[in-house]
């Protein structure tokens, strides 16, 4: 049996912004922090069929994560396999799809797909809602 989550957003920045805070290393090791007081590192080959790595590192342990591009979709939407610790034996699916709210705001779904248990659902629950909510405050840093 396969589980899977949802969560949506709504984010100070466009599209066009959060599309690119996805695809830019730089960038995406700014907001993707998940672990409270931990850093991020990424490298990122921004391209259908290019890969990824992100590593999160806490106060005790780092936690790569590897992954495929499979749709890139501007400004719209990201898809990509979700692979901790570069064990493809646990690949699962991410997509995240951006709708515009206005001129300056957009709801961002997060649908993250094909893990093998419960368990894995509800630490990625709170390790993507941190990680959203960062996303969030980094806009906001970012416009002010």
């Amino acid at each position: 049996m396969s589980h899977e989550l949802s969560i949506t957003r709504v984010i100070d920045a466009t599209p066009d912004e959060i599309y690119d805070a996805w695809l830019d290393p730089q960038s995406l090791a700014q907001w993707m922090v998940p672990i409270p007081g931990g850093r991020t590192e990424a490298q990122i080959d921004p391209r259908v069929g290019g890969g990824f790595l992100i590593v999160m590192h806490g106060a005790d342990a780092s936690y790569p994560t590897r992954g495929e591009y499979l749709r890139l979709e501007r400004p719209r939407l990201i898809e990509f396999s979700w692979y901790p610790d570069g064990d493809d034996r646990h690949k699962s699916i991410v997509t995240v799809e951006l709708t515009p709210q206005g001129k300056t705001h957009t709801e961002l779904k997060l649908h993250h797909r094909l893990f093998p248990s419960a368990e894995q659902v509800q630490g990625h629950r709170e390790g993507w809602g941190r990680g959203l909510d960062s996303l969030a405050a980094w806009f906001i840093r970012k416009h002010s």
